[in-house]
């Protein structure tokens, strides 16, 4: 990356966390299985001489894992094969489940804090509680330690039904408590909020498709529909995609009549079609879907299936670009294998598939980089068309194209007005969330007795004198004084997101979106498509 100007570096440094979400669409497991290949395996044959006669020791099981994802990355981007001991961690996000004792957690100056209690687990039935710490788990100390997300990981949890014995400090009772906890199947949500973001508009916020999004989706809308909702922005941002069936359930929520939704083909797979099935929960309602170039795969599919019908306006960036469907292949020793096996089309036509044989892999995954460097990211004219293809939209004849991600229309910009430097580090410290939960510590009881999340979105701000004690504290944490033209320009983005991430420790993840949502340039700009809405539907 040659470009040094700093306004990138904090969405830079996001993008690379979430390259470590394994971007996707897959059949549902149920859909693989062997198959059996014939002939001796020359790789076979060669690991077996190297575990023999090699100058020194070699861990064979790791050199076969590489040279594995070595292979498939000559094949494409998406095939992947996930050891025995990976496979469960990777499915647990789709399947929607997993057992433990249900917190979400932070290592917060090397102790575990609770972020908070997951609803119906175990630890919110025992009145565990966001901001304690967890210092004792069994009779082994994990505070101090050096502990790690995966120790944490392996000593909450095991298997439903097991015990574990918690010791937790609670800092502002200054109380330390013992809890024994009987593991059970925790859910893992893949609707993270849903709320109105006016009298009319409701927003949903989906950071994933798996087994059970239909299901969470419905559960939403319904206490949306309470609440009169004539209009839904759909946040697919920075979803990365999940089963091929999650999108197209629902999919069928919000398009009537009977109307093909995608479909797939491969050289060994027969085009299969998908259609919408029964009258939806919001078939009429206007609608907008708002994506980013994080948005891919099942996101895709979705956003596809809207913008072909013209069922409603896609706002945003241009998306990923993958329009490769894996199915998984499990393997002999418990590993599985993801393979590509078929391509998927939008209703009208469109594969949306970015390029990756021209330039190699790794051009391909730097692609993100490369629309920062071209400027795409701010400027929609700079937008390239990969496939000069003109397709049609199925009732009002615009012209969409396809090649490269689904093209919006409404072109959102991102905001780099505060990003500097200095925030660069407080997002890679992770300061923000390490002030936010001190500074609710200190001030738990005042901001506790505010009524509601809607009272504390209005009434509640971030002061001038507890922003200078994160500046504070930043420079105590860091040994250094950030610019004050810097801090200057960051300042407002802080307060907010000290703001909303006091909120997530009361209200999770709804509370989080719904502060975020008043000054988030893609929401204003949905709401404001919706005020436009006919016209924008009607533009060629």
């Amino acid at each position: 990356m040659t470009n040094n100007n700093n306004k990138w570096q904090p969405f830079i440094y996001g993008m690379l966390i979430a390259s470590g979400i394994l971007i996707g669409m897959w059949l549902r497991p149920s859909a693989g299985g062997k198959i059996s290949i014939g002939g001796s395996s020359k790789f076979g044959e060669m690991l077996s001489i190297i575990k023999e006669a090699y100058v020194d020791s070699v861990n064979i099981q790791d050199l076969e894992n590489k040279t594995l994802n070595e292979m498939l990355s000559n094949l494409d981007p998406h095939s992947a094969y996930i050891p025995a001991e990976e496979l469960q961690k990777a499915n647990e996000p789709l399947e929607g489940n997993f057992d433990g004792i249900g917190v979400e957690f932070n290592i917060v100056n090397d102790t575990i804090m609770v972020v908070s209690a997951i609803n119906g687990g175990p630890s919110q039935e025992l009145g565990i509680k966001a901001g304690d710490r967890i210092i004792k788990v069994d009779t082994t100390p994990v505070a101090g330690v050096k502990i790690t997300n995966d120790k944490v990981i392996k000593s909450l949890r095991g298997k439903r039904g097991t015990d574990v014995n918690v010791t937790i400090f609670r800092p502002y009772e200054k109380q330390i408590l013992d809890f024994k906890i009987t593991r059970n199947t925790i859910p893992i949500y893949s609707v993270d909020a849903s709320f109105m973001i006016n009298d009319e508009t409701g927003y949903i916020k989906i950071s994933r498709f798996a087994a059970t999004t239909h299901d969470e989706f419905l559960k939403a809308y319904a206490e949306l529909e309470a609440q009169n909702i004539q209009n839904l922005i759909l946040d697919l941002r920075g979803n990365p995609g999940g089963y091929l069936n999650a999108a197209t359930e629902l999919a069928d929520e919000i398009l009537d009549g009977k109307k093909l939704i995608v479909y797939t083909q491969g050289r060994s797979k027969p085009k299969q079609e998908f259609f919408t099935e029964h009258s939806g929960a919001f078939e009429t309602g206007k609608l907008v879907l708002l994506i980013d170039e994080g948005s891919a795969s099942a996101s895709e599919i979705l956003s596809g299936a809207v913008q072909d019908w013209d069922r409603g306006l896609v706002v945003g960036r241009r998306s990923f670009g993958k329009g490769l469907v894996q199915e998984p292949f499990d393997l002999s020793d418990g590993s599985a294998l993801r393979l590509t096996v078929s391509r998927y089309y939008t209703p009208s036509g469109r594969c949306i598939q970015k390029d990756y044989k021209t330039n190699g892999y790794d051009e391909y995954e730097n692609d993100i980089y490369a629309r920062i460097e071209n400027g795409e990211l701010e400027d929609a004219s700079k937008q390239k068309i990969y496939d000069s293809t003109e397709y049609r939209t199925k009732i009002k004849n615009r012209i969409v194209y396809g090649g490269g991600g689904i093209y919006p229309d409404v072109f959102v910009p991102i905001d780099t007005s505060y990003n500097t430097r200095f925030l660069t580090d407080v997002f890679a410290n992770g300061l923000l969330s390490k002030f936010a939960y001190d500074y609710l510590d200190k001030n738990r009881n005042s901001i506790a007795a505010i009524s509601d999340l809607e009272a504390y979105n209005k009434s509640y701000e971030i002061s001038d004198a507890a922003f200078n004690m994160f500046i504070d504290f930043c420079k105590q944490q860091n040994s250094s004084s950030p610019k004050v033209l810097e801090i200057n320009r960051s300042k407002n983005f802080i307060k907010l997101q000290l703001k909303a991430l006091i909120a997530r420790q009361i209200w999770r993840e709804k509370g989080y979106y719904n502060v975020v949502s008043k000054q988030d340039n893609g929401v204003i700009k949905a709401i404001e498509a919706l005020s436009k809405y006919s016209q924008l539907m009607n533009k060629k």
